[in-house]
Parts: structure tokens; sequence; C-alpha cells
């Protein structure tokens, strides 16, 4: 039985926490901090918004602080990719400062806070998005253009993996569960028969999708965030994962995130300079679908299971699974 957190603990914690953010502010920004709290959303990494010297600020960091976890990049190679991305021309917040042992936060960097929305019921059916909505398919498909003709030579070691990469990594972790999942079967047996021809690798950011688009009513997309899955692989898989039905959010009449058509992302994208194999971007949308079911069947319901992370963001995420072989079933019957 999962033990119960410990209330008093968790509060000193916390409050041991804002001392050292607090120490932070006065080394590295000249002033104390106010305001400290912990952003809602991003289930696998922490985001703390703060204010010092009248400016915002946002902290990231991994949960509790701790060593990056298998799946996610070094934070100081997150900010070197952010930094990197920026220089593009892509719309990213400016990272301020990159914790060093010493300040005590664990593996984590400052970055200027953007004023927007990343919520995704907000921005799929607010009035107030209703003028910047039917742009965002266009935005994300020049923005990922931009992304993916960045010189993979100017970065910082990332890791690479390609379709079968990805495929074979998400079996592991399906058949290492050893329970019954047979629509995840039947997906797994359908990519494994339909992997994509290779292409040039590119920069991927990995989990580009709605919560990880900051929007403002007045102009759209403003910023991509969360890099922390950013590695080398096929484009194309860029292209896939917003079209993955559980980013829709209710919204299946518009497969791009529920704001557009896969026509304006494609034709913005090419405008740019990118090219796209359709198939290849299909492919990806359906291991995309699988990868989602298998984190919230897997990795998610098990690390709530076991403590490590006892958020009801956490263990609510694990029971989306049955969603996904819905999806999963309606796409390979190409009823989606």
């Amino acid at each position: 039985m999962m033990k119960k957190p410990n209330s008093s603990a968790q509060k000193t914690n916390a409050n041991d926490f804002e001392v050292r953010i607090d120490t932070l502010c006065r080394a590295q920004f000249g002033a104390p901090v106010t305001n400290l709290k912990r952003l809602s959303g991003g289930a696998s990494q922490e985001s703390w918004q703060f204010i010092c010297d009248e400016k915002a600020f946002v902290l990231r960091r991994n949960p509790g602080g701790q060593k990056t976890s298998q799946n996610a990049l070094p934070k100081a190679s997150e900010a070197a990719i952010i930094d990197a991305a920026a220089v593009a021309g892509i719309a990213v917040p400016r990272v301020s400062y990159i914790c060093t042992p010493a300040d005590d936060i664990g593996e984590a960097y400052v970055m200027d806070f953007i004023q927007g929305e990343t919520i995704a019921r907000k921005i799929l059916r607010d009035a107030e998005f209703d003028v910047v909505r039917p742009n965002l398919a266009a935005q994300s498909g020049e923005l990922l253009a931009r992304l993916h003709q960045i010189d993979v030579a100017t970065l910082p070691e990332l890791p690479y993996s390609d379709a079968q990469g990805e495929l074979k990594k998400y079996a592991g972790f399906l058949h290492a569960h050893k329970q019954p999942h047979p629509v995840f079967e039947l997906a797994v047996k359908w990519l494994s028969d339909n992997l994509p021809v290779a292409r040039a690798p590119a920069l991927v950011h990995g989990d580009f999708r709605n919560g990880n688009l900051m929007v403002s009513p007045e102009d759209g997309l403003v910023a991509l965030l969360d890099w922390e899955l950013t590695h080398i692989g096929d484009p194309m898989e860029d292209l896939g994962w917003p079209c993955v039905p559980s980013w829709r959010f209710g919204q299946h009449h518009l497969p791009v995130g529920g704001f557009g058509q896969r026509a304006d992302f494609y034709a913005a994208y090419r405008a740019k300079g990118g090219e796209i194999d359709e198939a290849s971007a299909r492919f990806w949308e359906i291991l995309g679908t699988l990868k989602w079911g298998i984190m919230c069947a897997v990795l998610m319901s098990s690390t709530f299971e076991s403590g490590a992370d006892a958020s009801v963001e956490r263990g609510s995420i694990g029971r989306r699974s049955s969603e996904t072989e819905i999806d999963l079933l309606r796409m390979l019957l190409e009823q989606d």
C-alpha cells in the first residue's frame, strides 16, 4: 500500500525550497524572491513562477530536483537547445540562469516569464482566442520548419532515436509491464510492418503539442515550452505528435491539436522550406498514440503507485490509456 504523504514534512520542505530560491535570486539577480508559486500542469517536470526585482521568472526543474530521468535531457542541455532555438528565430523564453550544485536546488534553470495560455480547454474554446485560433496550425508549421533546419552539428550531444528505435523502446516498456493490452500489441504489429523510410536526421522537439504551446489572445503562438525530450531523429515525429487524438481535447474535427487542419499545418511547413512525407507523418501519429497509451498505462501509473510522484494529476493520467485504445482502433481501421 502506498504511504500517505506527511503534510508537515511537505510544508517544511516547501519552506526550505523557498529559502534556497531566495538565496539564488539575491545572488544572481540582486533582489529577494516574492510571489513564489508552483504552476499547474507539467506532470513530468516542475515549473515555479516568482518575482525578482519586479521581473517575472519561471524556474524549471526535475521533480523534487532529482537527477534527470532516462527519457529527459539534463537541464543544462535543455537550456542550450532553447538558446539555439532562439537564435533560429523560434519563439522561446530566454534562459536567464542555469542552476549549479551550489544552489542546492537540483537540476534546474531559470527563464523569463512569458505571458500567455497553455491550457488547451481555454485555447480551444474561450472566445478571447477566437481571432488567433484559426492561425495556430500555420504558426505551428512555420515554427517546426525553422526548428528542423537548425544545424545539428552546432548543438550539444543529444540522444538519437528513429521510428524503429522509438517503437522498440515503447514496446519494451509494454512487455516489461506484463499486463495484457491486446490493442497495444495490435498497434505494435502494424507499426512494425509499416516502418517509414529513413530520413536525414534533424533536431526534434519530441513533445510538440497542446500544453507545451504558449498562446496569447493577441499574437497566437508566442512560445514553445518543455524541451526535455528533444533529440535527433525523424522530423516527421514532430508533425505527427500534435495530431494524436488525445491532444485535440474533444475537437476531433480539427486534427492538429484541436485547432486546425493538416492541410494548413503542412502548407505552412512547406512554405518555410520543410519537406513532408505524409505517409510517414501518419505513421508517427499512430506511433504517438501508442506511445501516449503506454505512458499512461505503464509509466505514469507506476510512478504514482510507487509513491515517487503521488500527485492527483499523475494518478489520473494513468487512467487515460483506455482512450488511446479506442483511438488506435479507429486509426488502424482508417476511421480517424
